[in-house]
């Protein structure tokens, strides 16, 4: 795997009970980060991880029934802004970002899409004709907001399914194999099922030679994948399919005890400033 610089930006935040994300948590209401990844491939440029919340997603969602969804979950933007604000604080221009990998397209995830308007996009087959099955009230019911997606969304994309499957590290054998996005092994989707449809990780080698899982929301928190407990099951049922997000939720668990040299990293855990 090629070494690769990474770093993590909130893209806004949403809240809601806590315990809708795990077992046994407070019922208090907690703040949930959406967390995007920017990484810097040595040879394949400036490449995001998700995109999180932006003016796009507070746009969309400014009518009902869309408006729904942040009465639900209510969204705010930190004063740093969207993350291509945060981007251009950094120096960087949209323009600069090569490659965008999408680990669904739940609205929180693709919600700075647009920002974005050159960038290769890389994402599930499956996840993509589950939206394109959907009615109006039926994508938003679990969390599709179509408005998000670019026009030129087809012109742009390319099928995580049809990258060439490699053999993941021995530690990860449980996750059978992943999907070699660049054709050299440095970035390898890793199917985590259950959230959402086409749900993918992402499994990458970092600049100090260790290696990062990006989990999506195949856990909602690092606490939930270090002890194994998930949250309940109408939450789960109510997005995706329950038996198997808890059984991909039990496969990072065992991943986390038995190789805890693997960063596992969730897009809304709130110990992200501690990575």
């Amino acid at each position: 795997m090629s070494n690769i610089e990474w770093h993590i930006y909130e893209a806004g935040y949403c809240t809601h009970a806590e315990c809708a994300t795990r077992w046994g948590a407070p019922l208090a209401v907690a703040r949930f980060p959406a967390l995007t990844f920017f990484l810097d491939h040595p040879q394949w440029g400036n490449i995001l991880f998700d995109t999180g919340y932006s003016e796009h997603f507070l746009h969309a969602t400014r009518h009902l029934p869309e408006r729904l969804y942040r009465t639900v979950t209510p969204v705010q933007l930190q004063d740093s802004g969207s993350l291509r604000s945060q981007l251009t604080c950094a120096g960087l221009s949209p323009l600069d970002i090569k490659h965008i990998v999408l680990s669904h397209f739940h609205g929180d995830h693709v919600g700075g899409l647009l920002d974005f308007p050159e960038a290769a996009l890389i994402c599930s087959r499956a996840a993509w004709e589950d939206l394109c099955s959907r009615t109006r009230l039926g994508s938003l019911r679990v969390g599709l907001l179509p408005k998000l997606l670019p026009d030129d969304f087809l012109e742009r994309v390319s099928w995580i399914e049809d990258a060439p499957l490699r053999d993941l590290p021995p530690e990860l054998i449980e996750f059978g194999r992943g999907h070699d996005l660049f054709g050299d092994a440095s970035m390898l989707a890793v199917s985590l099922p259950g959230h959402a449809a086409g749900h993918y990780g992402l499994l990458f080698e970092d600049a100090k030679g260790k290696s990062i899982f990006l989990v999506a929301d195949a856990a909602w928190s690092s606490q939930a994948i270090r002890e194994g407990v998930p949250p309940p099951s109408l939450v789960t049922g109510w997005l995706g399919d329950t038996r198997v997000y808890r059984d991909t939720l039990q496969r990072l668990h065992r991943l986390a005890v038995n190789a805890p040299e693997i960063r596992i990293l969730p897009s809304h855990c709130n110990e992200w400033m501690q990575w």
